[in-house]
């Protein structure tokens, strides 16, 4: 009792003694003892004198302590019906279910505990509705934005060290108040602010970083590395490339000049008036601010289910479980898609007689074709995305490497809002011109696995047996759909993956498809929580050809003696 006493009084003293700051060690020491010292000095003080030297083996040690069980448990279960040779394909899928609803809440509890690049984990897991199991899909989903955000006092902090070190201002010259969290996420989260006068007075989004989310990350690859080779083979060659582009996420003055360069190229874009990209306040921000213009809107997936909320009489329980639906049909493998129109109205009539068996036919008519114009407008809003991506990547050669569903947003103008370029790609001509190539090639009706696999060998793409048709299924896999594997049993592109590379191994994947193709799955997921089914090709073709006739200088490519077919 003594000695904390003693503490205490000991961190009261001034940080400094005739102007003259005292010994780092002492300063650090001073912070760690005491909790009345404020959350200011605190923050700037753990910056300075780093973390402790043991943190990451304490977190390596808190993850496999709650993931490495899981883990065994899945290994266990997989070899278990090697050996049992249980053919019941029912039984299988509901012991199945039963391991990943047990264990999606505990992967929840480690990400939130751990933060940093699990969370980013999550985040991806949950966008892939195609992919993972829909128990982590569903868990995770809370993860897109809604991350626990850090005390507003730290936050505040940061900024005004911030606008002080880097612009010389004070934090209350800038701005009027920080309010609302409007999403917390990885490394950082996003504050609604009101400038002060000085500086417009607008509303604005203010992005800070959280504190040592870099230093957490870079330590944290080391431990998701090693579960990879254990739990996911055949991923390396993408992990390492997430790794090099998601360090470099940690700057987020380089961020804001992103911003600046996809706003001016959408500007001048077919898609000018279909599309928005926040204008960043260059002048404001720093390594960890990014302050930039608020968009009005929510969340796409959010949009969807509020409308059909609204069609069954604000029933949002009845929404979701509607939308759950439609994700297990994608799930499954449902052609849900192409359904004829006597099922249909069929399927509309029972659902919303679930709703209100009270429901007259009149009634239920309009709320069906209510249903069927909603359908309508999400299919227009994934062709938007999807085209104006297309855009940034095959005539721009700059795009969102991370489009998550939490980075789409439907703006109260009506245009969608694209955000969140902390992860921005940019292609050289050699490869966007090289990836047009397979892209147009495999965007075809009538597609020629020569042709495709000759254009995936000039990209950069090596097989050990050079095999033209399993090079063509990697192309396929990378960048259009997964449906040919789940044609051939394989119930996730992992699995369908793992038995490309039984055939053929792919030696070589160049870096820039790498993120490409992350797009091109990402987008697959998306629409699978939208309950629509994709061919990333089909839609990026028409870019794809058009690049190739305006930037080719309309000669063969690479002598494979391709020519582009008219737009």
């Amino acid at each position: 009792m003594k000695l904390r006493r003693r503490l205490l009084a000991a961190a009261t003293l001034p940080l400094a003694v005739d102007g003259a700051p005292l010994p780092q060690r002492l300063r650090s020491t001073l912070v760690g003892a005491s909790p009345a010292l404020s959350v200011h000095r605190r923050s700037i003080f753990e910056r300075e004198a780093g973390a402790s030297p043991l943190e990451p083996t304490i977190r390596a040690i808190k993850f496999w302590r709650r993931v490495g069980p899981i883990v065994v448990h899945y290994k266990f279960m997989e070899a278990w019906f090697k050996i049992a040779r249980k053919d019941n394909l029912a039984r299988r899928t509901e012991a199945w279910d039963r391991l990943h609803a047990r264990h999606a809440q505990t992967g929840l509890k480690v990400i939130l505990e751990l933060r940093g690049l699990y969370v980013k984990i999550g985040q991806v897991m949950s966008s892939r509705a195609d992919f993972i199991p829909r128990q982590y899909v569903d868990v995770f989903a809370t993860l897109q934005d809604k991350t626990p955000p850090y005390e507003q006092e730290r936050i505040e902090a940061i900024v005004r060290e911030s606008l002080r070190s880097c612009q010389g201002v004070g934090m209350e010259d800038v701005f009027e108040s920080i309010g609302e969290v409007l999403g917390s996420a990885s490394i950082g989260q996003v504050h609604k602010a009101k400038l002060t006068n000085q500086y417009g007075g607008d509303t604005v989004a203010v992005k800070v970083m959280h504190p040592n989310s870099e230093r957490m990350f870079a330590d944290d690859f080391k431990v998701f590395r090693t579960l990879c080779k254990v739990a996911l083979p055949g991923w390396d060659p993408i992990l390492r490339e997430l790794e090099t582009q998601m360090l470099t996420e940690f700057d987020y003055e380089n961020e804001a000049h992103n911003l600046q360069l996809v706003r001016a190229n959408m500007q001048k874009s077919p898609y000018a008036n279909k599309v928005r990209v926040p204008e960043p306040m260059v002048d404001l921000c720093s390594k960890n601010l990014l302050v930039m213009e608020y968009l009005s809107g929510n969340k796409l997936a959010e949009n969807i289910e509020e409308k059909l909320a609204a069609i069954l009489d604000g029933d949002k329980q009845m929404a979701r479980k509607v939308l759950m639906a439609k994700q297990q049909a994608l799930f499954e493998s449902k052609n849900v898609g192409h359904k004829k129109r006597k099922g249909l109205l069929r399927e509309l009539s029972d659902m919303l007689g679930e709703s209100d068996d009270s429901l007259g036919v009149l009634r239920k008519t309009r709320k069906a074709l209510q249903l069927i114009s909603m359908t309508r407008d999400v299919r227009k809003k994934l062709s938007l995305l999807l085209d104006a991506t297309g855009h940034q990547i095959f005539q721009d050669g700059v795009y969102n490497g991370d489009p998550h569903p939490g980075n789409v947003l439907v703006l109260d103008c009506g245009r969608l809002g694209l955000i969140d370029y902390g992860q921005t790609r940019k292609l050289t001509k050699h490869d966007r011109l090289a990836l047009s190539e397979v892209v147009a090639a495999l965007g075809k009706q009538h597609t020629n696995a020569r042709e495709i696999s000759n254009a995936m060998r000039e990209f950069g793409f090596c097989s050990r047996d050079s095999n033209d048709e399993n090079i063509a299924r990697f192309a396929a896999l990378y960048f259009d759909s997964d449906a040919e594997g789940k044609k051939l049993g394989y119930a996730t592109p992992q699995k369908y993956m793992m038995h490309l590379n039984s055939v053929d191994p792919m030696i070589t994947v160049p870096d820039p498809a790498v993120f490409v193709a992350r797009t091109s799955f990402l987008f697959r997921g998306l629409g699978a929580l939208l309950q629509q089914q994709l061919h990333t090709s089909h839609h990026w073709r028409k870019h794809a050809v058009l690049a190739l006739a305006t930037d080719g200088e309309g000669k063969p490519l690479y002598n494979l003696g391709l020519t582009p077919p008219a737009v």
